[in-house]
């Protein structure tokens, strides 16, 4: 254990996130989401929501603040538009870490796509639809 790390964040999760550098990205899915075989490095959280993930993981990354956006949600097939309770949930998580990002939906193939050159996939026990996101990676500033 460590003091002010969230306790999910396991060993190869902290390694991987820690190794990441500016710009890259990666995966936090829902248990439907096909992670095994895409490619890029799988850690499972099984047991633990998208939503709980996802704030543990922002409380130790910055989110990229020289795109216009740097997590995106998967967009309803069939109606990208809709909005799904989900969403708002990972709105509210990223702007207490990150205040002045954002969060916007990819259409299903392109965030498979995008995935897929992601720096991990972190599969969790999320079972509410459409609960996967996608973060780009910043920088942390010298104090």
């Amino acid at each position: 254990m460590l003091k002010n790390i969230p306790a999910l964040l396991g060993p190869e999760l902290l390694s991987t996130l820690r190794a990441m550098g500016h710009g890259d990205e990666i995966v936090i899915a829902d248990a439907n989401f096909p992670a095994a075989f895409l490619g890029p490095k799988l850690i499972r959280v099984d047991g633990r929501s998208a939503t709980d993930v996802l704030d543990a993981v922002l409380t130790v990354m910055p989110l990229d603040e020289f795109v216009d956006e740097a997590a995106f949600g998967m967009a309803v097939v069939g109606n990208p538009q809709a909005r799904e309770p989900i969403y708002d949930l990972f709105e509210e998580i990223i702007h207490r870490h990150e205040p002045k990002m954002g969060f916007s939906t990819l259409e299903r193939f392109a965030f498979y796509d995008r995935a897929k050159t992601a720096a991990a996939i972190v599969q969790t026990g999320e079972s509410r639809l459409y609960g996967n996101i996608i973060l780009k990676k910043g920088i942390i500033r010298p104090s």
